[in-house]
Formats: structure tokens, sequence, C-alpha cells
């Protein structure tokens, strides 16, 4: 007989197609109150055992239930305080903060989470790539655009 798991824990099962699923409760949608599933997929009921409890562990920090009404500037920075300053080193936490105040909050922060698509990012990359160094004294003569390394670790 299967082990049951306890509240909270989330549910794994086998799929059709050979990989195993877990399943959580992320939340309750507060202006429905229906609930939110997500899920993680993996190869292993191991890897998704642990895939599972990350997620379930990420989840708790975050306040899903009012994803819908932050701009992509404030969930930046609710991000940063308490995801980003719990999981990375001390001398990671300036270079997030620089990338979210130069890079991401000055060209799409005013967009509504909801509302922001993979075109919105494409075009923030095109304009980082073309003109997004921050103007410095010490980069007047360097290229007026980030590298693609740069724009990466943004992303």
């Amino acid at each position: 007989m299967a082990k049951r798991r306890a509240n909270g824990e989330g549910s794994i099962r086998k799929r059709k197609d050979g990989r195993w699923e877990g399943r959580y409760t992320a939340g309750r949608d507060h202006k429905t109150g229906k609930t939110v599933y997500k899920n993680v997929l993996g190869k292993t009921q191991a890897e998704v055992k642990e895939k599972l409890k990350q997620a379930i562990s990420e989840n708790d920090q975050l306040d899903f239930g009012r994803a819908g009404e932050y701009t992509v500037g404030q969930w930046m920075d609710v991000w940063f305080e308490n995801c980003a300053k719990v999981k990375a080193r001390p001398s990671s936490h300036q270079t997030y903060r620089g990338y979210i105040d130069h890079h991401i909050k000055p060209y799409i922060g005013d967009i509504p989470l909801g509302k922001l698509t993979t075109l919105d990012l494409q075009r923030l990359y095109k304009k980082l790539l073309s003109g997004g160094r921050v103007e410095r004294i010490e980069s007047e003569k360097q290229p007026k655009g980030l590298s693609p390394k740069t724009v990466r670790n943004i992303n």
C-alpha cells in the first residue's frame, strides 16, 4: 500500500508519458477564493520529491495571492527581500540590487505583473544590448550597450 503524504507536502504521481509529477497548493486567489495549484515534473520519483520540497519551501516565502496586484518593480523588491537576500551570498546582493534599480525598473518596472509578456522582455533585452550601460565617468570610452553575458545575468 502506498504511503500517504502529510498535509502540506503535496502529492506525487506517475503520468502516462512516464514522467513523474508533483502537485502542491500554492495558495488561494484572493478575488475568487479558488485554490491555486502548481506542479513540478521530473524523470524519477526521487527527483520530483526533492523539487516538490524545494518548491513548497519557496512558495511559503511568497505572497502568491497578491501577485496580481504587483507591478514588475514591486515584485522585484519582494523577490529581493524574501528570496535573494535569503539564498544568495551578501556579495551578490549589491549586484542584484544594481540590476533591479538600473536596468529592470526603468524599462519594465511599471508594467503590472499579470500583463508582462515575452515581447516586453525581448524589448528590454534589445534596449540593454543597444544602450543599457549606466552613465558613469569610468564607462565613457566603452560601448553604450551591455554585453550579452550581463543581459543573461539580468534575465
